[in-house]
């Protein structure tokens, strides 16, 4: 069938399209409502069907003749250990682990917390949460204490598994003391923690609350698979809000599977025993669709690799893995590759592997920029493929499908809408604009299945943040157009999350911990372009009268406030001192306007703005400060 074809009857026929997408996984009792929508208005997928997630992923391909394949890979450069898992081997592995979480009391519809580097125990934590119908909600490994602790609070997780370290290029983070930190500063106190002991280092355990994984698992009975219903939800996972409070996105079971499923056809053109590779962490929304649930439910074979795309030991390390298991299909963020790209300019390393398995490329996370994607598909030979997507819906909104009908590539653009996403471009008051016209990108509802169903525990939150802006739309917060092939654009955010390495992060998150500087009196974290990031935020700040500080001094001891409240993914290195911000009458700092000033782009004053000398005032401070060229 062709692209058009397909995306047309995802539009005419919704229910028509996704009720066959759903045969092709095995339900225990198969839904008779494929769209519904609850006492709140919000759609649901498959409300009524009955099934498991890791049944589908694992038992499912045991029964049916492929329990020898290969499911998992796991490859760590860091510790020189390699693994394989057989889905039999994975499934047992699954189920004993799923056994030792219900004997600490863990039952359907419990939180379980994971904190965890990048080892098969994160995947197996995961599978075996969803294999008792409990949730799980994945913290990325060495997250601060208090960001860890307001998901806690949020969650309020009955069992945290996690691990005694995780392992960077030059170091060894304990994860212990800041799950404990965590736990402390947390209202909420679950009420097990089971750590996985890695001899890099090993953790003190508190005696009544924490358990020895190992020792656990030794005696644990595997646990079958609890039925649950297609609107139960499989995790929470936290994205940042505007205000910095993080957002519980739930994922419900049923629409999960059905578009993870079809997307590995669809989008990446796998099929059962291909090997899909997503260079991510499972702490992030790829890794919870790409690396463990996708490749699994497809029957294809995923790779947990934990290390670096360069360092660990160089910049080969993606097109080493490509060759020894035979990749088909590689899935990383643009700053992945544009960190390949500034260690092996040449692509030397390219040359001394041999990539011809490899078909295809993917990337999302942020904007692909094009002289990446260029440089990638000139070294290669392979081409490589933007797609845009967000935490909220989980898997591609726009893309170049391949298992359906490979389109040109066009530089700058993630391609077409994906089959069941209606995606328009409206201006401010949620008219919609032609052809070529930029404005904010919304997707009439419903939304197709897999998508976020609510914000846990605030339905209203989930209004406010994504409903009520435009009336029948999904704002996605991003800007953008439509060319006149069809192709979408994505330019960028139209809210103050910036973009680190593919992680959203929320400049209102920052501008407190700034702002908590005794020295500060007011300040704005704004987003810089840089070449390797795509982001990097900045600081600029007003000092107190009579703050007796020099930027240098600042600079650094704001950098690590913002490493002990958020970590070193901000990626916060520098501040300056300016006399006072550009603001409207009512207070509002003009963030969007210092933006495009300090990354050269030009910049619109709006007629609010308190005082009209302010911005030429603050571009000589930068540009004497050498922030501006």
């Amino acid at each position: 069938m062709s692209y058009k074809a397909e995306y047309q009857r995802s539009m005419d026929d919704p229910e028509g399209f996704w009720k066959e997408k759903a045969e092709a996984l095995s339900w225990f009792k198969f839904p008779e409502k494929i769209l519904s929508q609850d006492e709140h208005g919000i759609y649901h997928w498959f409300a009524d069907g009955e099934m498991n997630t890791a049944y589908m992923a694992l038992d499912y391909h045991v029964e049916n003749g492929r329990g020898d394949n290969i499911a998992m890979i796991y490859d760590s450069p860091v510790t020189d250990t390699k693994t394989q898992y057989t889905f039999t081997q994975l499934r047992d592995e699954v189920a004993k682990t799923a056994g030792m979480l219900a004997g600490l009391g863990v039952e359907k519809g419990d939180r379980v917390i994971i904190y965890m580097p990048m080892i098969p125990e994160a995947v197996i934590g995961m599978l075996a949460t969803a294999r008792i119908g409990a949730i799980h909600s994945v913290v990325f490994g060495g997250f601060a204490p208090p960001e860890l602790a307001v998901r806690l609070e949020d969650a309020q997780p009955k069992v945290i598994l996690s691990a005694s370290c995780g392992i960077e290029i030059k170091r060894v983070i304990e994860y212990k003391p800041l799950l404990d930190k965590a736990i402390a500063l947390s209202s909420h106190k679950p009420s097990s923690c089971v750590m996985f002991q890695r001899p890099q280092a090993t953790a003190t355990l508190v005696e009544g609350r924490d358990y020895d994984w190992k020792t656990l698992l030794e005696t644990a009975e595997p646990a079958e698979c609890t039925p649950v219903k297609g609107t139960d939800p499989l995790y929470i996972l936290y994205t940042s809000g505007t205000t910095g409070k993080p957002k519980g996105v739930v994922r419900e079971n049923g629409g999960h599977a059905v578009a993870m499923n079809y997307s590995m056809e669809a989008i990446y053109n796998m099929q059962h025993g291909d090997v899909f590779w997503a260079a991510s962490d499972v702490g992030w929304v790829v890794g919870h669709s790409y690396i463990v649930y996708a490749p699994l439910l497809r029957g294809c074979t995923t790779i947990v690799y934990e290390g670096k795309p360069v360092m660990t030991p160089d910049a080969g390390a993606f097109w080493r893995i490509t060759e020894e298991y035979g990749v088909k299909g590689l899935f990383s963020a643009p700053t992945a590759f544009r960190a390949i790209k500034k260690d092996d300019p040449n692509a030397d390393m390219v040359g001394k592997y041999d990539i011809s398995s490899l078909e295809y490329i993917f990337s999302a996370g942020e904007r692909l920029d094009p002289p990446t994607q260029e440089w990638m598909m000139e070294k290669t030979g392979k081409p490589v493929i933007d797609h845009w997507w967000q935490t909220e819906t989980g898997w591609g909104i726009t893309a170049n499908l391949q298992g359906i009908e490979p389109m040109p590539i066009k530089l700058g653009s993630s391609t077409v809408p994906t089959p069941g996403f209606n995606v328009q471009i409206l201006d401010e008051n949620g008219h919609h604009l032609g052809k070529n016209e930029q404005g904010y990108i919304a997707l009439k509802l419903p939304l197709p299945p897999s998508c976020l169903a609510t914000i846990w525990g605030n339905v209203e939150k989930f209004k406010e943040s994504y409903l009520n802006s435009f009336e029948g739309y999904y704002a996605s917060g991003d800007g953008g157009y439509i060319d006149d092939d069809g192709y979408v654009f994505v330019m960028g955010r139209v809210d103050d999350v910036m973009n680190v390495a593919g992680h959203r992060l929320s400049t209102g998150e920052m501008e407190e911990v700034v702002g908590g500087h005794p020295s500060v009196a007011e300040c704005a974290v704004i987003a810089r372009d840089d070449d390797l990031k795509g982001q990097i935020p900045i600081g600029l700040v007003v000092l107190k009268t009579g703050a007796d500080v020099d930027e240098e001094t600042l600079s650094k001891e704001l950098v690590q406030m913002i490493r002990s409240s958020i970590g070193a993914i901000a990626c916060y290195k520098d501040t300056y001192i300016v006399k006072r911000l550009p603001k409207t009458r009512s207070g509002k700092i003009l963030r969007k306007s210092m933006r495009q000033m300090v990354n050269g782009q030009p910049y619109a004053v709006p007629s609010t703005i308190d005082d009209v000398t302010i911005m030429p005032e603050i571009e000589a401070q930068l540009r004497e400060k050498g922030v501006i060229s």
